[in-house]
C-alpha cells in the first residue's frame, strides 16, 4: 500500500514536506510516553504526585499535533479524489489495519479476563464483561481515535465547499471551545475521546496552514527561540494549573487533551517544531515506515506484555523511591517504543505488512 494513503503515513502528492514525519514521530513518542506512564493515585503534593503531574503533561501535545498535520495534508486530497473515492481509500487503508489491531487487542482482553477467571473463580468471565470491554476499547483506549477521525474526515468532506472558510473555522472552534468548558462542568462524559466535535477544529487549522504555507512558515522562522519556548513553558505552567484545579474538584479526567490550557500548551510545541522543523537523526527509525504501525501495537504491549515482563519482579511503584519510579518508567517506555518499532520494522519486511499500513 502506497505510504501516502494512511492516517498517519499519509502525504502529499504534489509538495514533499519531510518536516511532518518528524514532528508526527516526535507525536508518537509523546504518545507512547504518556501511555508507558499508565494511571496511578499517589498522595497529594507528594513529590511522585508532582513528577507524575509534570511527566503526563509534557507528552500532552501529540494528539492535537496529529490532527494538525492530517489537516494540512487534505487540501490536495480533497482536490484529487470525490468525497467517495477519498472515503472509501481512508476505509481500505487506514480502516482495516485500525480493525485489525483493535480486534487483538480485544481478544488479549477476552484471554486475560479467562485467565483471571481461572485464578480467582469469581465469575468474571461473562458476556457482559465482555461486551463492557469492547466498549471501553473504542471509547477510552487509544483505539478512539480513528474512529473521531474518521468521523472529523467526513464532516470536512460533507461541507468541504467551506474548509476554506473563516465562518466555517469559527463553527468548529465553538464545539471545540464547548468541550474546553465541558471538562470543568461535565454537562456530558468529559472524556476527550468520545469529543466527536472536539477536534475537527484542529483538522480545518492544519487545512489553513497548508493553504498559506508560505506565510505561516515565514513568520514563525521570524519569531526567536527564546519567545516561542518561553510561550511554551507559559502554556505548560497553566495547563499544569488547569489540572489541579480539576482533580481537586474530582474531575473524571483532569488530564483531558481538550483542556484549553492544553490546547494553548499543543500549538505552542506544535509551533515550536515548526521552528526547529527537522531532527536528521528520527530518519533512523523511519517514521514514514513505522508511525502508524505503532500508533495500532504499543497499546497492546503497554496493557497486556509489559506488565507481564515485569509481574516476577514483584516492582510496586508506591513504595520506590522518585528517582527510581522515575528510571523504571524512563525504561518502561524505551521497552514498550523500542519493543513495537521492532515488530514494525519485521513486520514491514513480510507480505503481511499491509497490517500495519505500508
Amino acid at each position: 500500500m502506497p505510504a501516502e494513503e494512511n492516517l498517519i503515513n499519509d502525504k502529499p502528492q504534489r509538495k514533499n514536506y519531510d518536516f511532518v514525519d518528524h514532528i508526527r514521530c516526535l507525536a508518537m513518542m509523546a504518545i507512547v510516553a504518556e501511555h508507558s506512564l499508565n494511571s496511578y493515585v499517589f498522595p497529594n503534593n507528594s513529590a511522585k504526585y508532582w513528577a507524575y503531574l509534570l511527566l503526563t503533561q509534557i507528552s500532552k501535545f501529540g494528539t492535537i499535533a496529529f490532527f494538525l498535520l492530517a489537516g494540512f495534508l487534505i487540501g490536495d486530497k480533497f482536490t484529487d479524489y470525490t468525497p467517495g473515492q477519498y472515503l472509501k481509500r481512508r476505509f481500505s487503508n487506514t480502516f482495516g489495519p485500525w480493525l485489525f489491531w483493535s480486534v487483538v487487542y480485544i481478544l488479549c482482553f477476552i484471554i486475560n479476563l479467562h485467565v483471571k477467571e481461572n485464578m480467582y473463580h469469581d465469575g468474571r468471565f461473562n458476556l457482559t464483561n465482555i461486551l463492557e470491554g469492547v466498549r471501553v476499547t473504542y471509547l477510552y483506549t487509544n483505539y478512539w481515535f480513528i474512529i473521531n477521525f474518521m468521523v472529523s474526515i467526513t464532516l470536512l468532506l460533507i461541507f468541504k465547499n467551506y474548509l476554506y472558510n473563516p465562518k466555517f473555522g469559527l463553527l468548529l472552534l465553538s464545539f471545540t471551545t464547548f468541550y474546553c468548558i465541558n471538562i470543568h462542568y461535565e454537562w456530558v462524559d468529559p472524556s476527550h475521546t468520545i469529543a466527536i466535535l472536539g477536534f475537527v477544529f484542529f483538522l480545518w487549522l492544519g487545512a489553513q496552514l497548508r493553504k498559506h504555507w508560505v506565510i505561516t512558515e515565514t513568520r514563525i522562522q521570524m519569531v526567536s527561540y527564546p519567545v516561542l519556548i518561553g510561550f511554551v513553558l507559559l502554556t505548560y505552567a497553566v495547563s499544569i494549573f488547569e489540572t489541579v484545579i480539576l482533580k481537586a474538584n474530582h474531575s473524571l479526567d483532569p488530564y483531558n487533551t481538550i483542556r484549553f490550557s492544553n490546547v494553548l500548551y499543543s500549538l505552542a510545541m506544535f509551533a515550536l517544531l515548526l521552528k526547529v522543523k527537522r531532527f536528521s537523526w528520527l530518519n533512523y527509525l523511519k517514521p514514514r515506515d513505522t508511525t502508524f504501525g505503532i500508533y495500532l501495537i504499543h497499546f497492546i504491549l503497554v496493557t497486556y506484555a509489559i506488565p507481564e515482563i515485569f509481574r516476577p519482579l514483584h516492582l510496586d511503584v508506591m513504595t520506590m523511591s522518585l528517582i527510581a519510579l522515575l528510571a523504571f518508567k524512563l525504561f518502561s517506555f524505551v521497552l514498550v517504543y523500542g519493543i513495537t518499532w521492532g515488530l514494525v520494522m519485521l513486520i514491514n519486511k513480510t507480505w503481511i505488512k499491509r497490517i500495519v499500513g505500508n
